[in-house]
């Protein structure tokens, strides 16, 4: 049975996207979220994505209710001359 506090909790649960890239970096696999400032590893490239989604599920519990992107992220480019 679920407590009144699970039950509010989940009630502003909601689907995140978020995306993330992933990279070998000193014999290890590393996955790091673009929207937000959460990342993990892994001894294989699923293993370190696994992690990540255990640790943006953490990361997003605390933030609740609120439950959005602490910050947002822009891309851009830039001309060098070199």
């Amino acid at each position: 049975m679920q407590t009144n506090r699970e039950c509010s909790t989940l009630a502003f649960m909601q689907p995140q996207k978020v995306r993330y890239v992933v990279y070998e970096q000193d014999g290890a696999f590393v996955a790091q979220c673009l929207d937000v400032d959460v990342a993990s590893e892994g001894d294989t490239e699923g293993d370190a994505v696994a992690n990540l989604r255990e640790a943006l599920e953490l990361y997003f519990d605390a933030e609740a209710p609120m439950m959005t992107p602490s910050r947002a992220v822009r891309f851009g480019e830039l001309v060098i001359h070199a």
